[in-house]
């Protein structure tokens, strides 16, 4: 018997398969997000498990987790993207105590208590500041993609300031910096220091280490940097950033059929 998770977000829906004890990972995918998410994560989940020479019946529960969880018809039961990501990032990471998660459309700041409880948590999903979806608007502008965005800012020697807290006000700012000659690499850099000021607002006060990054956004490189530099503590990538929602989602399925109750 196996277990599975599926984590709708905001730009990808992705799908972690594992063992009957928890303990391996099977198999991982992912796909862009679109309009119908019941049906790509019904294709993906079917194709990852035919892949892997698995059917259906093969698979115990099913748990969706994420910006589209509900929508996801192939799910048997959904829980929220905080205890996912926490459940996911403490299996990969044991003695974590900080979660950011950077996502296309929102983040996140969790805090764990010492035995990897969610002990409370602060949200940005109401402004494209502070998530992927800024990078997104930068890496257009520039005419670049966004996976060399931290290629081009370890080139920056002087980052430039982006004082604007709203996209929509950042790109115009943007277009003003590059119409006085700044470089696009002092602008991209500058946009990572920025986003990692708005994640420090988020939080509030101090955090506990060891922090974990995950999250789309953490697989641009400099991204991790401008955190540690921003909250001054060490900041780790986490392991699998992208999957640890749905490997999250997969555990607690495990978890649901030992302990029905």
């Amino acid at each position: 018997m196996i277990y599975a998770g599926i984590d709708a977000g905001s730009r990808a829906i992705k799908v972690v398969l594992i063992d009957a004890d928890g303990s391996r990972m099977i198999a991982k995918a992912q796909a862009d997000q679109g309009i119908e998410q019941s049906k790509l994560a019904c294709e993906l989940f079917e194709k990852t498990l035919a892949e892997n020479g698995l059917q259906r019946s093969d698979v115990g529960r099913v748990v969706a987790t994420g910006y589209g969880r509900n929508a996801i018809d192939v799910a048997d039961t959904t829980i929220t993207e905080i205890t996912c990501h926490a459940v996911g990032v403490r299996h990969l990471v044991p003695d974590v105590r900080t979660i950011i998660d950077i996502g296309g459309q929102d983040s996140k700041l969790v805090r764990l208590d010492g035995n990897g409880k969610v002990r409370d948590f602060a949200m940005n999903d109401r402004c494209a500041a502070g998530t992927g979806r800024f990078l997104e608007v930068v890496a257009a502008r520039l005419g670049i993609p966004v996976g060399d965005l931290g290629a081009t800012a370890s080139r920056s020697k002087s980052p430039a300031a982006i004082s604007s807290m709203c996209v929509v006000f950042a790109e115009t700012e943007i277009i003003g910096l590059l119409s006085c000659g700044r470089a696009g690499e002092d602008i991209v850099a500058g946009v990572q220091n920025a986003i990692a000021s708005r994640i420090v607002a988020m939080a509030g006060r101090s955090v506990e280490t060891p922090i974990l990054f995950t999250g789309g956004v953490a697989r641009i490189s400099g991204m991790d940097a401008a955190l540690r530099t921003a909250l001054g503590q060490p900041v780790a990538v986490s392991p699998e950033p992208q999957m640890t929602g749905a490997l999250g989602a997969a555990l607690l399925a495990r978890r649901h059929c030992e302990n029905p109750s």
